[in-house]
């Protein structure tokens, strides 16, 4: 097994396609397929499944996949590290992020860092939080920003933001007549839409409202959703109450369309975090956005 066999494997199973890999890797497509085929007789398995749309990976396929696309990117970060690319440009860092730093935060911090370092390209994945640890755990992201701390491996993290979560109701007289009273009185009694499991915001959310002395076991959640902009929207029609960063309400709660509550008496404060593996070999445009997060906020 070589990393020419891997590569092939690797297109493949990307296009679909045989001569389209072959194309991408400048050979012939005979030569790509006994790259193929040296694979499956060393690994004694059938990688690719030819049907009629193309072709397919078999469920060994997709566990050779994920160790293969690794074993090329870390390559390309040899490459690009000792200069052996070629290229004059830089190499691609890749950042993971949830929701609110991503949408939030992270286009500022991405327009300085390309004003200080143009020669860098950035990939940005946008998942939840703990898909953002899963990713700097695997290798798969060089950076993430999460919205809560996940103790997995060996991740480092270092809060550079502080973020604000806020109970969210329609904009109807019967919230209205709430404002002063104690959210702790009336919560409980109300449905709730909360985000889905891997969420920093729903782990924030909870911690949160069983500081207020609520019994999250006891919610009467209407709904569990990923998408911020539903989650408003489902608000806003009468569906339920939420919580959400305030960052992601701000336009909502400015016009009226939605009341915001503080969570507790403090409110309902919590960290944006930077998050990096520390033991792992890092790439110098990492530690470049490290720095540029840092002069920004810290």
């Amino acid at each position: 097994m070589n990393l020419k066999q891997l590569e092939a494997f690797v297109r493949v199973a990307e296009t679909k396609s045989f001569s389209a890999a072959a194309k991408q890797l400048y050979l012939t497509q005979p030569t790509v397929s006994a790259h193929i085929a040296s694979l499956e007789r060393e690994l004694n398995t059938c990688l690719l499944v030819r049907n009629t749309k193309g072709v397919a990976l078999s469920e060994s396929g997709k566990e050779l996949y994920a160790y293969a696309e690794q074993m090329l990117e870390l390559e390309q970060k040899i490459r690009d590290r000792f200069g052996l690319t070629g290229k004059q440009s830089g190499s691609v860092l890749r950042i993971a992020a949830s929701t609110i730093p991503s949408q939030y935060l992270l286009p500022d911090i991405m327009a300085q860092f390309r004003r200080e370092y143009p020669e860098e390209q950035l990939k940005l994945f946008e998942t939840d939080s703990e898909g953002v640890v899963e990713m700097i755990r695997s290798h798969k992201a060089d950076v993430g920003f999460t919205g809560t701390v996940i103790e997995k491996g060996n991740c480092t993290y270092i809060p550079f933001y502080q973020d604000e979560l806020v109970i969210l109701t329609p904009a109807t007289e019967q919230f209205k007549a709430r404002k002063d009273a104690d959210a702790a009185s009336w919560f409980p009694e109300e449905p709730v839409i909360l985000r889905e499991e891997g969420s920093g915001t729903r782990k924030e959310a909870l911690r949160l409202l069983e500081q207020m002395g609520i019994d999250i076991s006891a919610l009467n959640v209407a709904a569990v959703m990923e998408n911020q902009e539903t989650i408003k929207r489902s608000v806003s029609s009468g569906m339920g109450i939420s919580i959400l960063s305030a960052l992601a309400a701000r336009e909502e709660i400015s016009s009226g369309r939605l009341l915001a509550f503080p969570l507790g008496e403090t409110g309902g404060k919590r960290n944006i975090n930077m998050v990096f593996d520390a033991g792992y070999p890092s790439l110098p445009a990492a530690e470049k956005f490290i720095k540029t997060v840092k002069h920004i906020y810290l």
